[in-house]
C-alpha cells in the first residue's frame, strides 16, 4: 500500500475540520421538520458532498472511482482502503489517513464507518418515454417516486432496489421530492451505484405514456376505486408493472392516481394505518423484481 501522501504539483488537503462541502443550513424553529428534510435534499450547485461507510465507498470505487476527490480514513481501516489509495494516488488525488475525531469533523456525524469520500455529485437524467419502451423488453419492473422527501427513505429504497436487482428508478419533479444527497447515499449503502436514477417532469402525463408499455399502478387506498391487494397480479400479462409511491404524510397527489390504471393496496390488520414507504417498496420490490 503507498505511503498516504499529498500528490506533488497539487494543492495540499483542508484540514478535516473545514471540509469543502457546505452543511445544510439550520432551519427555524417554526416548521423544523419539513424544513430540515428539504435543505438536506438540495445540494448547493458545484459543491462536493460527502459518503461515508466502506460498502458505499467501495461501490464508488468500484463502479465510478474517477467521481471520488477526496478520501480519508481511519488507520483500522487501512488495509481495506488500500485499494481506494492506489486509485487516488495514480489518478493524482489527495488522500489521508486521520483520527477518529478529525474523521467526524470531515463526515458532520460520528456515524462515518471510518472512511468518507468526498465527491462530485452525478446529475439526474430526465427521464425519456421513448427509453422507457425499450427498458419494458427486459420485463423488469419500475419504481416510481413521487413526493418522496425523506432523504433516509430514498435512501433505502435505492439499498433495496440494488439488493434485488432493480435497475432503475424514477422519481417526479414534485417539489418536495428527494434527490441524491449525502444523508441519502449514507443510508443507500452503496445502492446509488448500482441504480440508475431518472427524474420525470408532469408525472401525470409521462404515467398515461408509460401505460403504453407498463402496467401502471399507483399505491393508495381505494376510496370508491377497485383495488389490486396481490403484487403479483400487476406481473401478469404481457406489460411489466410500473408502481407509483407517493408522499410519506399525504400519499399520491390526485393527478398521479387519476393517470394509474389500478390501485395498489397492501392490506394488513387494521392496527397500524399504513407502512413507512420504505418499508412498502421493499415488500413490492421483493414481489416484483426479476433477478438479472
Amino acid at each position: 500500500m503507498p505511503k498516504p501522501t499529498t500528490p506533488r504539483g497539487r494543492p495540499p488537503v483542508p484540514s478535516p475540520a473545514r471540509p469543502s462541502p457546505a452543511r445544510p443550513a439550520r432551519p427555524g424553529p417554526a416548521r423544523a421538520g419539513k424544513e430540515m428534510r428539504r435543505e438536506e435534499v438540495r445540494e448547493e450547485p458545484g459543491k462536493l458532498f460527502r459518503v461515508a461507510g466502506l460498502s458505499a465507498v467501495s461501490a464508488l470505487f468500484a463502479h465510478d472511482a474517477a467521481r471520488v476527490e477526496r478520501l480519508f480514513f481511519e488507520e483500522r481501516l487501512k488495509a481495506k482502503t488500500g485499494d481506494f489509495c492506489k486509485a487516488m494516488a495514480a489518478a493524482r488525488k489527495p488522500y489521508r489517513m486521520v483520527e477518529a475525531d478529525e474523521l467526524a469533523k470531515v463526515a458532520g456525524t460520528v456515524l462515518h464507518g471510518g472512511v468518507v469520500a468526498l465527491i462530485a455529485p452525478r446529475p439526474v437524467p430526465a427521464f425519456d418515454a421513448e427509453a422507457a419502451k425499450r427498458w419494458a423488453l427486459d420485463g423488469q419492473p419500475l419504481l416510481i417516486l413521487d413526493g418522496v422527501g425523506n432523504p433516509h427513505n430514498l435512501g433505502a429504497i435505492l439499498r433495496t432496489a440494488a439488493f434485488f436487482g432493480l435497475r432503475r428508478v424514477v422519481v417526479s419533479d414534485h417539489p418536495g421530492q428527494a434527490l441524491p444527497s449525502e444523508s441519502a447515499y449514507r443510508v443507500a449503502e452503496g445502492g446509488f451505484e448500482w441504480v440508475e436514477l431518472y427524474r420525470a417532469a408532469n408525472l401525470p402525463t409521462v404515467l398515461k405514456r408509460l401505460r403504453e408499455s407498463y402496467r401502471v399502478a399507483g399505491t393508495a387506498l381505494g376510496r370508491g376505486r377497485a383495488v389490486v391487494t396481490d403484487p403479483a397480479v400487476l406481473a401478469a400479462g404481457g406489460r411489466p408493472a410500473a408502481v407509483v409511491l407517493g408522499n410519506e404524510e399525504d400519499g399520491l397527489p390526485p393527478a398521479t392516481l387519476a393517470a394509474c390504471e389500478d390501485i395498489l393496496t397492501l392490506p394488513g390488520t387494521g392496527r397500524i394505518q399504513s407502512l413507512n414507504v420504505a418499508a412498502t417498496a421493499a415488500i413490492l420490490i421483493h414481489a416484483l423484481a426479476k433477478p438479472g
